[in-house]
């Protein structure tokens, strides 16, 4: 299903295609939420691109839960073999807390949600600027639950905040999500109920 007019799978294969033409091997900075998520994301973009996954995601409830995902993640990238390079920031909640500010009461999916993504995909671009890479995007738009197409446009307003460009994406398409599930299932990885904010555990009813 196409979102506002665009098919950012489409995109995305052109950009593919065009560097294959070219012969050459952008350096892509993926901004990682989990294992399950990055799984999928990784087994097709490492195919095109040269991968740093970044490993940021402040809207963890606990540093417990924090620590759990980015095991995992650095877990599967050792056990699938996937020629990738893990970057983490350690944990802090605050820039999170400051950012939902006023929005605690909105429902999931809304515009606390949105400035999430904003929090852990600018980071992302900071990290492609430091780096040199070409690229950056977010694992995010895999999940059937987020707005791909806002995810998009906020990743190319970051574009030109930071100067490097976004790799569009919509990693559910041609059965990313599915995969991800087997994925998950082959390495037997965690796989959390909740985005891992504490706004999202109360809508599931976890607290």
């Amino acid at each position: 299903m196409k979102q506002g007019g665009r098919n950012y799978q489409k995109e995305l294969d052109r950009i593919i295609r065009r560097n294959e033409e070219q012969g050459i091997r952008p350096k892509v900075v993926l901004h990682a939420c989990c294992a399950p998520c990055s799984s999928y994301c990784m087994e097709y973009l490492s195919r095109y691109f040269d991968l740093t996954l970044l490993f940021y995601n402040p809207n963890m409830d606990t540093a417990e839960e924090y620590e759990k995902r980015r095991a995992e993640l650095e877990r599967l990238v050792k056990e699938a073999g996937f020629p990738v390079k893990v970057i983490s920031r350690d944990y802090d909640p605050s820039p999170f807390y400051a950012m939902a500010e006023g929005l605690q009461e909105l429902p999931e999916g809304g515009e606390r949600c949105f400035r999430c993504y904003r929090l852990r995909m600018r980071e992302a671009a900071k990290e492609a600027r430091e780096e040199g890479a070409d690229l950056f995007t977010t694992t995010l738009s895999i999940s059937p639950h987020k707005n791909a197409e806002k995810i998009n446009e906020i990743g190319e307003e970051l574009a030109k905040e930071s100067g490097v460009p976004f790799l569009p994406s919509d990693f559910k398409k041609r059965g990313g999500y599915l995969r991800s599930i087997e994925l998950s299932r082959e390495y037997g990885l965690y796989r959390q109920n909740y985005c891992g904010c504490i706004y999202s555990q109360r809508q599931a009813g976890m607290t």
